[in-house]
């Protein structure tokens, strides 16, 4: 018999080797995707909080005493400070609108002190709170006569300035029973229309810079639960806008057709 030629097989000790360049392949390209992630992360995070805080310095809630920090073009998520720069846009508004509370309050102190003024800032602008029982009758949309110098001095104070208003009618949850008017939407907007009547025939306002409206019960600032937060819902709310009115858009012309 003849014998079986055994092979003998080479056995490479090296091949752990390639098992190893894979293993710092993969590890070099998670640390690649780890770098660009953290760089993509850092802009973003700059850029949100350079709006922030170009939002916070337009609304004027929070003044600042240093300039802040904001994006270097060249280094992307990379802060610095750049040179002092203009106003921010609308801030003249807002202090405008400050001097002019700061005005009125004096102006109306008395009506003020008796709860039937109040003065309040909203997200449109300022906001003057003429309550029912200072200024009007109940079921009327005529300003008391006794009223009458109150309003002239609110009044006198907006005209020199170049703001534009918006009168809101308001009133509380019970039914008007009132052969004038046959609901609270009439009442509010009747209100809110004779005051802008007022504003343009007494004191000369531009008629394009005031709007009026009539909310009705409907947009309330107390429970009307209580006689106390009935009376405060019926009230003509005189809103100072921070911005323009939009103007109406123009009428487009209809071409006429030429006879052929």
């Amino acid at each position: 018999m003849s014998r079986r030629k055994r092979s003998i097989r080479h056995l490479n000790h090296e091949r752990w080797l390639v098992s190893y360049a894979d293993f710092i392949t993969l590890l070099f390209a998670f640390f690649v995707v780890m770098y660009s992630a953290a760089q993509v992360d850092k802009r973003k995070v700059g850029k949100i909080a350079t709006a922030i805080q170009v939002a916070f310095q337009q609304l004027g809630p929070f003044p600042t005493k240093a300039n802040p920090p904001t994006l270097n073009p060249q280094e992307p998520g990379i802060f610095s400070n750049p040179p002092p720069a203009g106003p921010v846009p609308g801030s003249e508004g807002n202090s405008d609108l400050g001097t002019l509370q700061q005005e009125l309050e004096k102006a109306l102190a008395p009506e003020i002190s008796r709860g039937e003024v109040a003065l309040r800032g909203g997200p449109e602008g300022l906001i003057i709170s003429l309550r029912e029982a200072g200024f009007f009758d109940s079921g009327s949309a005529e300003i008391k006569p006794s009223s009458e110098p109150a309003f002239s001095r609110m009044a006198i104070l907006l005209a020199q300035r170049n703001f534009s208003v918006r009168i809101e009618g308001h009133t509380d949850d019970k039914p008007i029973h009132n052969s004038q008017y046959k609901s609270n939407w009439e009442l509010s907007t009747a209100r809110a229309t004779e005051a802008v009547r007022l504003l343009i025939t007494e004191y000369g306002f531009p008629p394009e810079h005031l709007a009026a409206a009539g909310y009705a019960e409907f947009h309330p600032v107390a429970s009307n639960s209580s006689d106390e937060g009935r009376a405060l819902n019926r009230r003509l709310d005189i809103v100072v806008l921070r911005k323009a009115l939009a103007s109406e858009p123009p009428v487009p012309e209809i071409p006429t057709l030429s006879p052929n």
